[in-house]
């Protein structure tokens, strides 16, 4: 199971707003990937690499596009998506 925090919600909508003042199509199809790409997290939660910054083993991230998805493995096939990061953004942690 996948849930996305209020920050990560916040953060696709930003995405989206972002991208479809060039083109809307577009701004769907990258949301669309990074949510389908989250979704796949829950079978392999140990798959993506430890999140260098916050160096915590239960907090880990995989890539879509340019982003960062960064998550926080909770039990079995159970995920909480916390940030959806652009490479390009300084993150410090939360």
């Amino acid at each position: 199971m996948v849930r996305f925090s209020r920050r990560a919600h916040v953060h696709l909508h930003d995405i989206h707003d972002h991208i479809k003042l060039d083109s809307p199509f577009y701004a769907k199809k990258v949301v669309r990937d990074i949510v389908r790409r989250c979704k796949a997290i829950p079978p392999f939660p140990m798959a993506g690499r430890m999140v260098p910054e916050l160096q915590n083993p239960n907090i880990r991230e995989v890539f879509e596009y340019s982003y960062r998805l960064i998550y926080e493995i909770v039990a079995d096939n159970e995920i909480n998506i916390l940030a959806i990061v652009h490479f390009s953004r300084n993150f410090k942690g939360f």
